[in-house]
């Protein structure tokens, strides 16, 4: 069987949870059937030596997605008229617009993805918005069809304009292999950051962005202090450190500094979240949010606000509070905290055990798969 050339197009390759779950993707599909190709519309980023090093071809627009150059547009016509993709996949608001016209004008089927849910205008840019109303007029006829990583974000797009006709609902998938208990991560992140062997740690693995609602966090953190004063609270995320004056200024404005940890971006996230006893998810907005499959594949109960499929994703193994609710989120770390380390270790075990039955990464990879080659046999 001909293997088929499959070009993605993806605004940035930053380290975002979109942009993971195309790495996870690309990591997990079959080789010697799909030929895989990528292009970012902006910049290769920290991700793009990653796909790279999985044999990828990679190659960068240098687009500013704050003022997109049209003619740019030529020069991805052009890229793809060499490159001779089967299918275009596109992954993100900027790159649906953009390889969806290339692809059109080429003539090659083109498939949208759909990573986000939330357009609050509080947290999401103008220009966004603007690109995501233009993809909905253009949502009948330009795509051939539409990938949405959730239920819900698929619900929101439908709301939005987009054509419900066109929509498969494909979750993230996750790597069980890498994504795994450690059960030497609870001592050595400990020992990292100076801490007592039984601290209780509660965790939350997000960039800084107004989605992620980090002030919320800052705000559970104090309640929280204030009745389990030795309780640490460990970020990490692209913009998360105490140059931050935003993020430092909440964290002193409630006096809690000595108890929490900003650790910047890592690149050993399994290893972290395995040394957590919660992980966090505060967000105001997601599509499907990675950070929760993550943790429980490491065996790590978690917390999170009721956005996109986030309470589908952890089902009973969790607890699901509202967004921006500070007492609602100290709330459930209390429930998490008040359980025995044995409670915890089985809900943990419980939480693994859900993202096999329902999230392993290559079941989900065997999904994309199918849909590609439908797309060619039509």
């Amino acid at each position: 069987m001909k293997s088929l050339r499959v070009v993605y197009i993806i605004t940035g390759l930053g380290t975002g949870g979109a942009e993971m779950s195309l790495l996870r993707l690309l990591s997990a599909l079959d080789r010697d059937k799909f030929d895989p190709y990528v292009i970012s519309l902006a910049n290769a980023g920290p991700l793009g030596e990653k796909i790279h090093q999985l044999g990828v071809p990679v190659r960068q627009l240098g687009m500013d997605t704050r003022c997109p150059n049209p003619f740019l547009l030529v020069k991805l016509f052009a890229w793809l008229r060499q490159i001779r993709p089967d299918v275009i996949q596109t992954w993100m608001y900027h790159a649906d617009l953009l390889g969806g016209l290339a692809g059109f004008l080429a003539g090659l089927p083109v498939v949208w993805g759909i990573h986000n849910t939330s357009l609050d205008p509080s947290a999401v840019k103008s220009g966004t918005i603007r690109v995501v109303r233009i993809n909905a007029w253009l949502s009948g006829w330009l795509p051939h069809c539409i990938i949405s990583c959730s239920e819900e974000a698929r619900r929101a797009h439908v709301r939005m304009g987009y054509a419900s006709d066109k929509f498969v609902v494909i979750p993230n998938g996750f790597d069980l292999n890498t994504f795994r208990p450690d059960s030497s991560a609870r001592d050595s992140l400990r020992r990292e950051l100076s801490l007592t062997p039984n601290m209780f740690l509660v965790g939350l693995v997000a960039r800084f962005d107004p989605l992620k609602d980090h002030q919320t966090f800052i705000r559970a953190a104090d309640i929280f202090h204030k009745t389990h004063p030795q309780a640490q609270f460990v970020l990490c995320g692209d913009g998360i450190s105490w140059s931050n004056e935003v993020l430092s200024g909440w964290i002193d404005a409630v006096g809690i500094r000595q108890n929490c940890h900003l650790l910047g971006r890592r690149d050993d996230i399994p290893h972290l979240m395995s040394a957590f006893d919660v992980n966090t998810l505060s967000s105001i907005g997601e599509a499907f949010p990675n950070v929760l499959g993550e943790a429980m594949a490491c065996g790590v109960p978690c917390v999170t606000t009721d956005v996109g499929d986030a309470a589908e994703i952890v089902g009973d193994t969790g607890i699901v509070v509202p967004p921006r609710d500070a007492h609602a989120l100290a709330e459930g770390w209390e429930r998490l905290i008040n359980l025995s380390t044995q409670e915890r270790y089985a809900l943990g075990q419980r939480a693994r055990a859900r993202i096999q039955t329902h999230y392993q990464i290559g079941e989900v990879v065997l999904r994309y798969q199918q849909l590609y080659r439908q797309l060619v046999q039509r």
